[in-house]
């Protein structure tokens, strides 16, 4: 499946992937900055979620579909966000809708509801609080305007997000949080002493995400 993305330099075709399942909801997913949608990761979890009920559209960005490493600008991500909402709203107009993401992709999620993407809330697979190391560059100026609920999936191990204090301190500034920590965990959920393949640790978080789906 693809479908059109009207940035400002022209229209970029992305690819995407939907799984239809009950009336449960769909839930949208966008991958983090260093890989696609067809992550072993990302296809866990939606595999995962497509399981528990819940239909998903899987969606690369455009600088990823142009085969490029490195994002984009961000008004790229925010402008490719609403395309894939508003095609999954196509695809199953009358169940709720959520936007989950991977890192980058769930910040992006975030900057585009913040900026009036509708959705019924917001999933963050660890969230990127600040560069790894740097936490004197926090990208959270604009969570305190997002009314929906927002579910940050956090691993309590992830540099991007320690001091874990200033973590918590973002957190209070949200309308409605949401956080489950998967204790030990890094940035991508792996844990020392626990080698796992990125699949099943993909869809090790979907029962967290269809839990704050139901509230």
């Amino acid at each position: 499946m693809k479908f059109d993305v009207e940035l400002p330099n022209g229209t970029a075709t992305v690819s995407a992937q939907w799984v239809q399942a009950s009336e449960r909801g769909t839930i949208v997913v966008a991958h983090g900055a260093g890989a696609g949608m067809d992550h072993p990761f990302l296809i866990g979890f939606t595999d995962a979620l497509n399981a528990a009920g819940f239909s998903t559209l899987r969606f690369n960005f455009p600088y990823r579909e142009q085969g490029r490493r490195m994002p984009g600008p961000a008004a790229h991500a925010i402008t490719a966000w609403r395309a894939a909402s508003a095609h999954a709203r196509a695809l199953a107009p009358d169940v709720p809708l959520w936007a989950a993401g991977k890192s980058y992709g769930g910040r992006m999620a975030s900057m585009a509801v913040a900026e009036g993407m509708h959705v019924d809330g917001l999933i963050y697979l660890g969230y990127p609080l600040h560069p790894s190391g740097r936490p004197e560059k926090p990208r959270a100026e604009h969570l305190p305007a997002i009314t929906v609920p927002q579910l940050f999936v956090e691993g309590s191990n992830d540099p991007f997000i320690q001091p874990l204090s200033q973590f918590e301190q973002v957190v209070a500034t949200c309308v409605d949080p949401h956080v489950r920590w998967i204790d030990g965990g890094g940035h991508s959920f792996e844990v020392k002493g626990n080698k796992r393949p990125p699949a099943e640790v993909g869809a090790s978080l979907a029962p967290v995400v269809s839990e704050f789906a139901e509230l």
